[in-house]
């Protein structure tokens, strides 16, 4: 099956120069000398290529991407699974989440600077498509789709885990993990929602032993409510109920 997927993308074809200048930057990014460089060509190039130069409905990133984003929930779950032994499926199920989320690995893609290497259609070129954060996180799926039929689960592997050791704070992502309150206000923004807010709407019992009632609206519609000893606990409440309704 491996050597059937990495006999489709082989050619005996030669690069033009700029290509092979942009192979070049590549190898230097993954840090591996590349066997098959037609397949890092196509997981750069963006689908708005395919009617510039007759390229059929197959010759973008998109099928690599596919490929990559199931090698990538691997190798990321392979590196927390090692790295917390002690914790649960919940826990490691929600870091992955994090760590394989668009924004993520739009971040990977812009530090390592693949928007500078991706193959752009005229039309579409100084619209600002290399930075989209779903462009840069479908091209950084596509490089890992690439990396591994090229050289291997091994060295994808080695990839995956030097950018995530470089480029995650993992306190800081733990820290988050049950801030539901930032999740909520992450799911509306990529999904395009107004902002979160939050109305306290109820408050019970004496000055120094007060529960406190919040409702929180999505997109301008109400859509949860929580209680707590604080406001700040009764938001926390009202959020996660609010993910769950959204998520479900």
């Amino acid at each position: 099956m491996f050597e059937r997927l990495r006999s489709y993308f082989q050619s005996d074809e030669e690069l033009p120069p700029e290509q092979k200048e942009r192979i070049q930057k590549l190898e230097g990014i993954i840090d591996t000398k590349v066997d098959n460089p037609f397949m890092y060509i196509r997981a750069l190039r963006h689908r708005s290529m395919l009617a510039d130069d007759n390229f059929s409905s197959v010759d973008s990133y998109e099928r690599l991407e596919f490929l990559g984003d199931a090698v990538l929930d691997l190798i990321v779950t392979e590196i927390i699974f090692d790295l917390f032994p002690q914790k649960n499926e919940g826990f490691l199920t929600k870091l992955r989440a994090k760590l394989v989320k668009g924004g993520s690995l739009a971040m990977y893609a812009k530090e390592l600077e693949l928007n500078s290497l991706m193959l752009l259609g005229e039309r579409v070129r100084g619209q600002g498509i290399e930075q989209s954060k779903s462009v840069l996180s479908d091209l950084f799926e596509a490089l890992v789709g690439a990396l591994y039929l090229d050289q291997g689960y091994e060295p994808t592997s080695k990839f995956v885990r030097q950018v995530i050791e470089k480029y995650v704070n993992f306190d800081e992502i733990i820290n988050s993990l049950d801030n539901y309150k930032s999740l909520l206000l992450e799911y509306a923004q990529a999904k395009q929602m107004e902002i979160p807010t939050y109305s306290v709407i109820s408050e019970e019992g004496p000055g120094h032993d007060k529960t406190f009632g919040v409702e929180v609206f999505v997109d301008k519609k109400p859509m949860a409510r929580g209680k707590g000893k604080s406001k700040k606990s009764a938001e926390q409440e009202a959020a996660r109920k609010a993910l769950d309704k959204l998520e479900n």
